[in-house]
């Protein structure tokens, strides 16, 4: 699943001070190849650079 700007999404990332966070995406970079890095903002800070395997889609209904 990829992810667009302003989608929420939990981080799993067990090296991040933000592990189990939930956060709206603010940046989707595409690299050369065709695979997204993800910047994710949340309330006291952001995480750039993240993989979208690191990333799970939050049901905002």
């Amino acid at each position: 699943m990829s992810f667009e700007k302003d989608d929420t999404a939990v981080l799993h990332d067990k090296h991040s001070e933000y592990d189990g966070k939930t956060g709206t995406i603010t940046q989707v970079v595409e690299n050369m190849f065709g695979d997204a890095t993800y910047t994710i903002s949340f309330e006291d800070g952001q995480e750039t650079g993240v993989p979208e395997s690191s990333l799970e889609a939050v049901d905002e209904s």
